[in-house]
């Protein structure tokens, strides 16, 4: 197969979905012939700054392909780590390319936008020789395992909110509450079930050491910068937004609070339920939503939102309606790929229905052993196994564990099966080394909220 004028190999093909390039598997073919290097550097806040070195062909004949891969790799480091500048080293044309891109009317304006939002200044894509390349300054931060004492866990979903009361580890109390914070543009009315959240756990036991938050959206310290949970709120009331959790809190009492990204305790609920590091937490469910801890059991203070970072290169792919890209992760692993597949399958959704009930419409035929069905969540399973020899690129991944609604049931045991099939095909180093896994019971017994309880440190 040949994209851009490289040739590249792939023993699977989704079967409804032939056009399927994986990132991956086409950077692997493309660097073999490249020898000019680039250095990316992705710079944030606290001054920490990640540094990418890689190699482009720099010929004429092969600018398209050079500047689709970087294109690429760059707009995945900004989905992974977040950052506010940019600087290409090594190469003007694809640097000032990547500049026309990066504006407000560019290609790329939304991703200028989101993360002109996130860290509240302009996004600057700098253009440098390869020997000014900025020095790398990263410092992995301690997540959450503090189980003692008295403690909150609030785990603030789209749908529910969910709390448990937490003492020496022992879940005491634990209640899931319907909301509907992404319909609500008062953000008095997240900060008050928030409260009554807080207030109910605290309730339960005998006083309150400390809280923990999970929640969907990326944060600065526990101000939610960019976060669906305030989908309605407008931008001219974000400071509200910003000190919401720190308001609530403060009700309860003078106690430590930290608000981490749900992705990222996800994969802490894993690792503390498996006693091990590495391990990514991946979520698919209305979206993509992905966490990571390292060997240490660290978060690398990145914001991990691979819903909008690349996997496909095919230009005809689904397009993401909210971020107008092509190609990115919410399309392949979330409620959207089961439903833009099953068509293909020869599966009749009513347009009516919403996405997660024609997700539902399809479980229910996968449980009736509906070779259609199965059809889609293989694609799934071949979609995820060239996904994990990407991810690996960027991230040490030892356990990839698979969450949410789309995972459920048999369509789930699909999917997973598919994917260490392919694996171990096409990848067996990478099988020996990535243990791809649904959760154990201990891990469930954890729980999101649970897992969030254990996030602040108690100071003695």
């Amino acid at each position: 197969m040949q994209y851009l004028g490289v040739n590249y190999e792939m023993k699977y093909t989704p079967a409804l979905d032939p056009g399927f390039i994986p990132f991956g598997i086409w950077a692997d073919a493309y660097r073999k012939g490249a020898k000019k290097p680039l250095s990316v550097a992705v710079e944030r806040n606290g001054g920490y700054i990640s540094v990418r070195n890689t190699f482009i062909h720099g010929t004429e004949d092969m600018f398209d392909a050079d500047y689709r891969y970087v294109e690429r790799y760059v707009k995945f480091l900004l989905w992974s780590i977040g950052g506010f500048r940019v600087y290409i080293c090594g190469d003007s044309p694809i640097a000032q390319k990547l500049q026309k891109a990066y504006a407000e009317n560019g290609e790329r304006a939304f991703d200028y936008d989101f993360f002109q939002k996130l860290y509240e200044r302009e996004l600057e894509i700098i253009d440098l020789p390869l020997d000014q390349c900025p020095q790398a300054y990263e410092v992995a931060q301690p997540i959450g395992g503090h189980l003692d004492g008295c403690r909150i866990g609030f785990d603030a979903g789209g749908s529910d909110r969910k709390v448990s009361a937490v003492i020496d580890g022992e879940c005491v109390y634990s209640e899931e509450v319907v909301w509907h914070p992404k319909k609500n543009p008062d953000p008095n009315y997240q900060y008050e079930g928030i409260l009554d959240s807080f207030r109910t756990a605290a309730s339960k036991m005998p006083r309150v050491d400390a809280i923990g938050v999970s929640s969907a959206g990326v944060f600065i310290g526990n101000a939610p910068m960019i976060s669906s949970i305030f989908y309605c709120v407008p931008r001219e009331r974000w400071d509200e937004v910003k000190t919401v959790f720190d308001r609530a809190a403060a009700e309860i009492g003078d106690v430590p609070i930290v608000v981490a990204n749900d992705g990222d305790v996800s994969a802490l609920a894993g690792a503390m339920g498996m006693n091990v590091g590495s391990i990514m937490g991946m979520a698919m469910g209305t979206s993509e939503a992905v966490g990571y801890v390292d060997k240490d059991k660290n978060v690398l203070g990145w914001i991990n939102e691979l819903a909008f970072a690349p996997v496909d290169l095919n230009e005809n792919a689904m397009q993401d309606e909210w971020s107008t890209d092509f190609g990115v992760g919410c399309k392949y692993f979330s409620q959207d790929a089961v439903n833009k597949l099953a068509p293909r399958a020869g599966i009749e959704l009513d347009e009516s229905l919403t996405p997660a009930e024609k997700l539902k419409v399809v479980q229910a035929l996968m449980e009736q052993d509906d070779p259609r069905a199965a059809a889609v969540y293989k694609d799934i399973g071949i979609y995820l196994a060239y996904t994990v020899q990407q991810y690996c690129q960027f991230y040490d991944i030892h356990h990839l564990m698979l969450l949410g609604r789309v995972m459920s049931g048999k369509g789930g045991d699909l999917i997973l099966s598919t994917c260490n099939q392919v694996l171990q095909d096409e990848f067996p180093a990478l099988a020996e080394k990535v243990n791809v896994m649904l959760p154990d019971e201990k891990t469930r017994r954890v729980g999101q909220s649970a897992a969030a309880a254990s996030l602040p440190e108690i100071c003695k």
